[in-house]
């Protein structure tokens, strides 16, 4: 009994010492020699030294009065906390057919006014017609419509629609870059993405906010376009994922371009 006593907590201590010592001392001297931007968290630094961001988080890019900045390229939409939060990350997770990620779409999940199921939206307006209504209290997105329920409204009558549905999102997205209504817009311009936190864009959605820029800064075009695609990072080994830019790199870019 006594010698399997010993046996057990010899070798619980050695256990002890190669998983809790050896092994986490052997990791981080691995990160701090071989990948030591990495390993402290790829921290990006203005021309000061100040700390302004991370390569692996995205941040948001606002004006005085929290509007998207028009000199800057914009992220994709974040649900992690109130956008982008570090210690919130995680996604909506809601359903395909959900109202709150892709609307009320006529004959799939829209309801009227009483909530029984329609085959029109009326709380369609002229820009959404998958509108989905806010309430007059507490501006949340009414998914479940009920007889004496308040509704907010604009001035010209139309329902205020919840701004953070896809549909929403895409018309947002036309009217800050400028692109006719109709105009198709990438998939990561109006969805957050599993973490809330991914600090990259597309290239389309990178080239259809060039322009924008361009006009902000006064810079030509294909100079903004030049500068995008000379921080896009290709695939994963060239095959995994697809083309990326990094927003904040890109946008340090810009302003050193600028100054």
């Amino acid at each position: 009994m006594r010698r399997q006593l010993l046996t057990a907590a010899a070798a619980t201590l050695v256990l002890a010492v190669v998983t809790g010592i050896i092994y986490p001392v052997a990791v981080w001297a691995i990160g701090q020699g071989l990948f030591n931007y990495r390993a402290n968290g790829s921290f990006i630094r203005d021309a000061k030294g100040t700390v302004i961001g991370s390569a692996l988080i995205g941040q948001e890019f606002l004006d005085k009065q929290g509007n998207p900045d028009p000199r800057y390229f914009q992220p994709r939409p974040s649900a992690a906390g109130t956008g982008y939060t570090g210690n919130a990350s995680g996604a909506t997770n809601l359903g395909p057919g959900d109202p709150r990620l892709v609307g009320f779409i006529p004959g799939l999940n829209t309801v009227d006014l009483n909530g029984n199921l329609s085959a029109t939206n009326p709380f369609a307006t002229p820009d959404d017609p998958y509108c989905v209504p806010t309430d007059a209290k507490t501006g949340n997105p009414v998914t479940s419509p009920s007889a004496g329920e308040s509704y907010a409204k604009n001035k010209d009558g139309t329902y205020v629609c919840d701004s953070s549905t896809v549909p929403e999102r895409a018309i947002a997205y036309r009217q800050l870059n400028g692109l006719d209504p109709k105009a198709v817009v990438p998939v990561d311009a109006v969805t957050a993405s599993f973490s809330g936190l991914d600090p990259d864009i597309s290239v389309a959605n990178a080239d259809l906010q060039a322009p924008r820029v361009a006009k902000a800064r006064n810079l030509p075009v294909s100079q903004v376009l030049a500068l995008v695609h000379a921080h896009t990072d290709d695939r994963l080994l060239g095959v995994l994922g697809e083309r990326t830019v990094n927003v904040l790199d890109l946008n340090l870019a810009l302003d050193r371009l600028a100054g």
